[in-house]
């Protein structure tokens, strides 16, 4: 298994992290419309995602240059655990574990998310780690107009 560290996220970081914001999307959600260009989201994780929110990468530490680099995001907007993506390749390795773990420490009163209803798997991770299904909509406040479910994790909740 490659070495991983989570840190926070530079400015230096916002290319990687939205590549892998954007294969991660492709790969999980590939019903799922985006209603934002590959351009677009790496502008938004530059101006916006990097500088103004609570950003952390996963670095893989291996020396060769084929598996260095960052491989995964966590972004927590004050109690909300708005984005957790792990590149496709480097899933089932108890990374998102450890950033869940970490957003645990970092919120301890508590946290949300939202996820969509397609995202089965997502609902299975995050149900593993103590959150809680607490609302469903249909997607109409969300910009891909998908039906969506957000969850809550509170202390003792597991």
């Amino acid at each position: 298994m490659t070495p991983v560290v989570l840190r926070r996220a530079t400015a230096s970081d916002a290319s990687a992290a939205a590549d892998v914001w954007l294969r991660s999307f492709a790969a999980a959600l590939p019903t799922v419309v985006r209603p934002h260009s590959d351009d677009a989201v790496r502008t938004y994780f530059r101006e916006v995602v990097i500088p103004l929110r609570e950003t952390w990468v996963a670095e893989a530490t291996e020396a060769t240059a084929s598996i260095s680099g960052v491989i995964g995001l966590m972004v927590l907007d004050h109690d909300q655990l708005s984005q957790l993506y792990l590149a496709p390749d480097h899933r089932g390795q108890g990374i998102g574990d450890r950033f869940v773990d970490l957003a645990k420490r970092r919120r301890p009163g508590g946290l949300s998310l939202w996820t969509f209803q397609v995202n089965r798997s997502a609902h299975r991770f995050y149900e593993r780690h103590g959150f809680v299904a607490v609302e469903y909509t249909d997607g109409s406040g969300n910009e891909e107009r998908e039906p969506d479910v957000r969850y809550v994790w509170r202390p003792g909740q597991g």
